[in-house]
């Protein structure tokens, strides 16, 4: 590993520390600590969306025209810091949402942030970028690992007294260290001659909606915003399912997802390649599907082993509609408008999609939780997999099958 691969590691590692370190335990933050409903908690994590509709103008407006990419990225770490001791301290709520919603509009621009400092620094991004990008999934297991197995900060014991809380802490202090080292990474000056070009229009990927007129492709982009409902559901509910059900060590065992995704990111391309981009997709929808029903079957005896199934389809699931799906959308796009595309198809599912998915997620918890009057986890994980079966069959049915091989040639 050259010097600068490692100091571009570091730089991911910390970044996904940093949102593995609370955004996992979240909804059992909320739940257990600040008696929070699931609409609160839907709202909680919408912050995430609103971040993602948030961040093509602070990176379009602002880092692509005026600053260094690394100069932003250490601010925005450094204010970061400060949100994430405000949620450490806040004692409802009412005071933690705000919060919350000024940290994620500060941290998803980062996300870009980072990819762009580090594709800057290449000289072939599609051989050295996923070696470094690895390095962030590790940072998100590492911080699963140290809550469960170092502080047990995700202990029935320790949620009680109000443990999680500290999550919160050292996010904020891996915030401070990445905006501190973010100063000493390589200058990444701003691409004024190609950033601004395009204006508002080409930021958010609207120049892209020709896209649109294709009937697949039409399909597919619908099918996203969809699929991004179920996907909300794990998100929000699964730290809180497995921890009320008493599965120790729970952060620490949704980690498995990530390592999971490290897999099958290397087996994707093999996969394409042999059986085509159509049935990727329909792979990934139906492996939301089946997480869900094992979810719902699943328990902490002698069903524990659903549970983990569960969780480790996280790599099919994701890789396997989201990255199969920017693919796909990378072959469709002209060469003139692929940037654009992702931008829209990003803006779609992680600002659109999830901010529906959360809310709907949110509204039926709450539902179950009121006619039962404790969570009926059977019946909340049987929504998801019913909506993401539907959706299955639908784009099964209405996606062209000539679409099938699209990309075989390009992967």
């Amino acid at each position: 590993m050259t010097t600068m691969t490692a100091r571009l590691s570091a730089m991911m590692f910390l970044q996904f520390f940093i949102w593995g370190g609370w955004f996992v335990t979240l909804g059992t933050f909320l739940a257990s600590n600040l008696g929070a409903s699931g609409g609160q908690i839907g709202m909680a994590f919408s912050t995430q969306s609103w971040g993602a509709i948030i961040a093509p103008f602070v990176i379009g407006l602002i880092a692509d025209r005026f600053f260094n990419a690394e100069r932003i990225l250490a601010v925005l770490h450094l204010v970061g810091a400060v949100l994430l001791y405000q949620l450490y301290r806040a004692p409802d709520f009412s005071t933690f949402y705000p919060f919350v919603l000024a940290y994620m509009m500060v941290y998803m621009p980062t996300l870009a942030l980072v990819n762009s400092v580090a594709f800057r620094q290449m000289s072939d991004p599609a051989l050295e970028f996923s070696r470094i990008r690895v390095w962030g999934t590790i940072g998100w297991i590492v911080a699963g690992v140290v809550i469960s197995f170092v502080f047990a900060w995700d202990s029935p014991a320790v949620i009680s007294s109000g443990g999680l809380r500290n999550t919160f802490l050292m996010s904020a202090i891996a915030s401070l260290m990445l905006g501190l080292y973010s100063f000493t990474l390589p200058r990444t000056a701003p691409l004024k001659g190609e950033a601004g070009s395009g204006g508002l229009k080409q930021m958010l990927g609207l120049d892209a909606l020709g896209l649109l007129k294709d009937r697949s492709y039409l399909v597919f982009f619908i099918a996203s915003i969809l699929i991004c409902i179920p996907l909300a559901f794990y998100y929000q509910n699964a730290n809180p399912f497995l921890a009320e059900i008493g599965v120790t060590n729970p952060t620490a065992k949704m980690a498995i997802g990530q390592v999971s995704e490290v897999l099958f990111m290397l087996l994707l391309p093999l996969f394409i390649h042999r059986f085509g981009i159509k049935i990727a997709l329909l792979v990934g929808m139906l492996a939301w599907a089946l997480r869900y029903l094992l979810f719902a079957y699943g328990n902490n005896g002698d069903q524990a082993f659903m549970l983990f199934t569960g969780i480790a389809l996280h790599g099919i699931c994701y890789d396997f509609f989201f990255v199969s799906g920017q693919i796909y959308t990378d072959a469709k796009a002209s060469e003139r408008f692929r940037s654009s595309a992702q931008g829209l198809i990003t803006l779609a599912t992680y600002g659109l999609g999830m901010l529906i998915g959360f809310w709907v997620a949110g509204q039926v918890t709450d539902y179950y939780a009121a006619t039962t009057g404790s969570h009926d986890w059977k019946s909340i994980w049987l929504f998801p997999a019913g909506f993401a079966l539907a959706i299955f069959f639908c784009f099964s049915l209405a996606f062209k099958g000539r679409e099938a091989a699209v990309v075989q040639t390009t992967v």
